[in-house]
């Protein structure tokens, strides 16, 4: 009920300040609009460069990728010629 009471006093005075001092309020809004657009449009700048730059090494991971599959089948052609070799020796000493 407090909340509702005040919130009522807030608005009413801010009205009231509004209607009185509107000359002082659009003037600031005249200036506050120009820096706010600012600010939003370098930290829109940011934002849109950081996401292209994680698209960019999104691409180059899906190119290490395809490397690591051909090292992957390298590796696998090695181990079976190690374990070939393997049991070559448990035969030669058996």
């Amino acid at each position: 009920m407090k909340t509702l009471i005040g919130g009522a006093v807030a608005a009413v005075l801010g009205l009231i300040g509004l209607s009185v001092w509107y000359d002082c309020f659009f003037q600031l809004l005249a200036g506050a609009i120009p820096i706010m657009l600012l600010l939003g449009g370098g930290l829109a700048l940011y934002l849109g460069f950081d996401e292209l730059k994680d698209t960019w090494k999104k691409d180059d991971t899906l190119d290490d990728s395809a490397d690591e599959s051909e090292n992957i089948d390298q590796y696998k052609q090695e181990i079976e010629d190690l374990k070939q070799e393997v049991e070559d020796l448990k035969t030669e000493k058996a």
